[in-house]
């Protein structure tokens, strides 16, 4: 299902990233009370009675430089642009907007520009200003805090919402509010094709290997980075599978996403991964691996997705008898989380190689739905047990008692044990190299569940 959009909008310093983690249920943003720290994650999944919806944070933004005195410098006014395509673009992809205050500060001139950029950007469906704009003041931690929220009726958005993000006092009330006027969430046709997302930072080639693999002019190829805004669905044939391609807008480092577009690209391509059955991770041979390619990397394995890495503009590169090795070494030891994923060196621009790229996703695929037998998984848990006895420091070891492989896409398997608290992660990952010794999954992720049994 495809879950509504609800975005957290507000100046610096209002409480946006506390108010994001209490509706995400778990500490994803930094929260600092320095203005401007919000640099990290932005996008979370919450849920209000039974009401699934995703959660932007925007990050800061501050308009109010516009009613200073002294003349703007250029870096101001470029931030200020910034800003108002920040919260632009909240209206334009939101299903509903949260605008944050601060009951302490009251109504700032910022507070006014910024409510003034939302009223004026939203669309009318059905008769009626869209998405709705709920106008929430934070930090009414008191009874007295509590009261100066009525001056708040002036920015013109109806009712505001006094809560308290630290303490989640009001924050209920808000949620009914939130998810009373959510759309609701359509369930998706299911389609047969094999749904294969090309994801990267910007300007790696994403939209000239869709354009390989199309046949066709489908994406717009420019050598300026972040050209593709949107992901792009495209329709293939392969052998007689069917296959979606969707090509992703650039991810871009951590820290480096201007405010506004390429935020919401971010938000557009991790979507995109979550949709996928398989991601191909391209990396620009030129520029090499980089932290940004490793953390794109680890968005893949959050989501359980399979993945193959592409190194691109391979044709650029100046090479020996060791070059490829020498690649492969480094990006290995860079994604060493995510060794099980197999590498491919192409050229999308000179068409080296990508005859492979099809053909090497759908066996990911297959690896994805593969399956293991009950009998062939306990003796595998059995052997590795033989080979490393679980070890303990209490002297209580783990257990491992029997196993069954409970779903695919992606592969899960179920092990009862004595305790699972007793479980080592390097153990676990010690029992699933033992597993791809006998079954790769190639490309896959294994998902192991350790659940209590009594002996």
């Amino acid at each position: 299902m495809t879950k509504p959009v609800v975005a957290l909008v507000g100046r610096p310093n209002v409480g946006k990233s506390t108010l994001f983690n209490r509706l995400c249920g778990e500490m994803l943003a930094i929260v600092d009370d320095t203005p401007g720290t919000t640099r990290d994650r932005l996008f979370g999944e919450g849920e209000w009675t039974g009401v699934e919806f995703d959660v932007v944070d925007t990050g800061g933004i501050d308009p109010s430089a516009n009613s200073r005195k002294e003349p703007l410098s250029t870096g101001s006014a470029d931030f200020i642009r910034e800003i108002r395509s920040q919260a632009v673009l909240a209206v334009e992809e939101a299903d509903l907007v949260l605008f944050l205050t601060d009951a302490i500060s009251g109504v700032t001139p910022a507070d006014k520009e910024v409510a003034e950029i939302l009223r004026k950007n939203q669309r009318m469906v059905d008769g009626k200003p869209y998405p709705p704009l709920f106008l929430v003041v934070n930090k009414a931690d008191s009874a007295k805090q509590r009261g100066w929220v009525n001056e708040f009726y002036e920015l013109g958005l109806g009712d505001p919402y006094a809560i308290s993000a630290v303490h989640g006092t009001g924050t209920g009330d808000l949620l009914d509010a939130v998810v009373a006027i959510l759309p609701k969430q359509e369930p998706e046709i299911e389609e047969d094709s094999v749904k294969i997302a090309i994801v990267g930072k910007p300007n790696v080639g994403k939209s000239s290997l869709l354009n390989r693999l199309a046949g066709e002019e489908r994406a717009i190829v420019s050598p300026i980075a972040g050209t593709t805004r949107d992901s792009v669905d495209t329709k293939i044939d392969v052998d007689g599978i069917a296959v979606t391609l969707i090509d992703t807008a650039g991810i871009r480092r951590r820290g480096h996403i201007d405010p506004g577009v390429e935020k919401y690209s971010v938000v557009r391509s991790m979507r995109s991964i979550e949709r996928c059955d398989v991601a191909l991770l391209m990396i620009d041979a030129v520029d090499g691996i980089s932290a940004q390619d490793a953390h794109i990397a680890g968005y893949i394995k959050d989501a359980w997705k399979s993945a193959v890495v592409i190194v691109n503009k391979w044709d650029a590169i100046e090479k020996d008898n060791y070059t490829m090795q020498t690649y492969t070494d480094k990006i290995r030891a860079d994604l060493n989380f995510v060794d099980y994923v197999p590498i491919i060196f192409i050229s999308a621009k000179t068409g080296q190689r990508v005859e492979q790229v099809m053909p090497l996703a759908l066996k990911v695929q297959e690896e994805r739905l593969a399956r293991v037998t009950t009998g062939a998984l306990n003796r595998l848990i059995q052997a590795a047990q033989d080979i490393h006895a679980p070890t303990s420091r209490t002297g209580n070891p783990l257990k491992l008692f029997y196993g069954t492989q409970v779903r695919t896409d992606p592969p899960t398997f179920m092990i009862y044990c004595n305790n699972p608290k007793l479980a080592h992660f390097s153990y676990l990952r010690f029992l699933e190299n033992q597993i791809r010794k006998e079954y790769p999954f190639t490309g896959t992720p294994i998902h192991l569940v350790l659940k209590p049994r009594h002996e």
